[in-house]
């Protein structure tokens, strides 16, 4: 199981190419990719996303919110801050959902290389 970001789902959307576009496409294939909920209102933010497209995403298996999820999202955010590195709110958010269930997280972002050190598994 794998979990991606919203610009790897936007890049596989358009028909884009590119690792984790092929990455992602073998685990919608093999239905072996979760959705974390951030991202999953992310995409369905878009008000050009297609409601075919809307229709499959929510089809989608997602990641659940476990006791303590807020906690410890906010002491993640708390610690990388502190570090003085990039830690936006919805970015903390998908990485502690994804480490909280130890599923790997594939994205576009440099900026998760942060959360790498505090246990998300990038692809």
């Amino acid at each position: 199981m794998i979990c991606a970001d919203t610009n790897c789902w936007i890049a596989y959307l358009s028909g884009e190419e590119g690792q984790d576009v092929g990455i992602l496409d073998h685990a919608v294939v093999h239905g072996a990719v979760l959705m974390a909920p951030v991202v999953l209102s992310e995409l369905l933010s878009d008000p050009k996303l297609e409601s075919q497209d809307a229709a499959d995403l929510c089809a989608i298996g997602l990641l659940e919110i476990t006791p303590g999820y807020w906690e410890r999202a906010g002491k993640l955010r708390a610690q990388l801050l502190k570090q003085r590195v990039k830690a936006r709110l919805a970015d903390t958010l998908i990485a502690q959902i994804c480490i909280d269930h130890d599923v790997p997280f594939i994205t576009r972002d440099k900026d998760f290389r942060h959360f790498a050190s505090h246990g998300l598994r990038l692809l």
